[in-house]
């Protein structure tokens, strides 16, 4: 590999870093809804033109895909993707670049990987007569909603004419400090499926149960009864979980109601276990609730695929992360139960999902995803942009 590159990028990387933090700064302040980013892709394409990139083509109705083409383009192409909605959580950081939106907040990093991707572009656009083959930018919608903006990018055509050798996705990362890249083989996220149950019985006076048919006592038996789907079912050595986040019946104490809701999630990493799961849980509500003289509706959201990281890419993708920001700097990651629509790309070609570090204790940044105190040391978009160039170049050889 040419060591000219790897200090052009790096290079390049430095010179546009508060550029780029400025990117990311009007997204977080800017941030909209799974399958809303009308404003956030427009100003994404409006950042490419600018850059010179013209090659660019909505899809999904919020989301687009971009190329830059080196020497040789037909030779081959590689796909990198950043996701851009953000979440419904009223942000309670005190900074110059908070959540305008009110409710509406980049709890989970995805202004990161817009502008980190956007950065990259920049780079390989400036570079493109220093590598072979093509180079696509996948900005997508909806990662955090069902069924996964991913899915409406392939239905759409982001993954042909042609089809990459390879698909690249970074992810923040609070649990790694800053300047450390996580990656793991193989399996490494689960699939994430919603669950809503409608328990439905007979309400009546609290002091009468005879004359009822009570749903709340239903509901208790099936959420304890569906927990002996994963201890009994699901081999020990097959990661799943099953969650109940909430249940809702009844208005006070001496009412039984005619109905109680249950909401939950189902997560799995062997796609035939998650389909045999799913009939399980879905068999056992119905009988149990029969069997106590009521009934259960059961209305399954299928979400994500299970995410496979492709061993011998994440290799290669390791050894030039190595290179990159140093071997002592790259570390390995554990699986996770958490779900990234990122998987579909995974179940149709190879694919590697990595995380960057952005933790920093002495900083006092140091709160999970998902969180209305969710913030990244920027120090990170120092290495995000250069180290996806980089891998980009090494997919592509040279």
């Amino acid at each position: 590999m040419c060591i000219m590159t790897l200090e052009k990028i790096k290079a390049l990387s430095k010179t546009i870093t508060e550029d780029v933090i400025g990117l990311r700064r009007h997204l977080h302040a800017n941030p909209e809804l799974s399958y809303q980013e009308f404003n956030t892709v427009k100003f994404v394409e409006q950042t490419l033109r600018s850059f010179g990139i013209d090659a660019i083509q909505r899809m999904a109705t919020t989301g687009l895909v971009a190329e830059v083409k080196g020497k040789n383009s037909g030779k081959k192409t590689i796909a990198l993707r950043a996701d851009m909605d953000a979440l419904p959580i009223q942000e309670s950081n005190d900074v110059s670049y908070k959540s305008k939106n009110s409710g509406v907040m980049h709890a989970c990093g995805h202004d990161v990987h817009t502008s980190s991707l956007l950065g990259t572009a920049k780079i390989l656009h400036e570079l493109r007569d220093q590598f072979e083959g093509t180079v696509r930018f996948l900005f997508q919608p909806g990662e955090e909603k069902n069924p996964g903006g991913a899915s409406f990018m392939i239905r759409d055509g982001a993954l042909k004419n042609p089809t990459p050798e390879s698909i690249i996705g970074q992810h923040v990362f609070p649990l790694l400090p800053v300047g450390k890249i996580g990656f793991r083989e193989g399996m490494y996220m689960a699939s994430s499926d919603e669950l809503y149950l409608t328990v439905i019985g007979k309400g009546g006076h609290g002091a009468a149960p005879e004359l009822t048919v009570d749903p709340i006592v239903i509901a208790s038996h099936i959420v304890i009864a569906l927990q002996q789907i994963i201890s009994r079912n699901a081999s020990p050595k097959q990661p799943t979980v099953l969650t109940i986040g909430k249940i809702a019946g009844g208005t006070t104490t001496n009412i039984i109601p005619d109905e109680v809701k249950i909401v939950g999630t189902f997560r799995a990493m062997n796609e035939t276990w998650r389909a045999e799961g799913l009939k399980k849980i879905k068999k056992m509500a119905e009988s149990i609730a029969e069997s106590m003289g009521g009934r259960c509706e059961v209305e399954i959201s299928h979400g994500y695929p299970y995410l496979e990281n492709n061993p011998a890419l994440t290799r290669r993708l390791r050894s030039a992360a190595e290179e990159y920001v140093g071997k002592d700097n790259v570390v390995d990651i554990d699986i996770t139960l958490g779900s990234e629509d990122f998987a579909f790309y995974s179940q149709v070609i190879p694919a590697s999902f990595y995380r960057l570090g952005t933790r920093n204790d002495a900083k006092g940044i140091k709160s999970y995803v998902h969180t209305s105190t969710f913030d990244i040391d920027e120090d990170a978009l120092a290495i995000s942009t250069g180290l996806m160039a980089w891998m980009a170049v090494c997919e592509l050889g040279g």
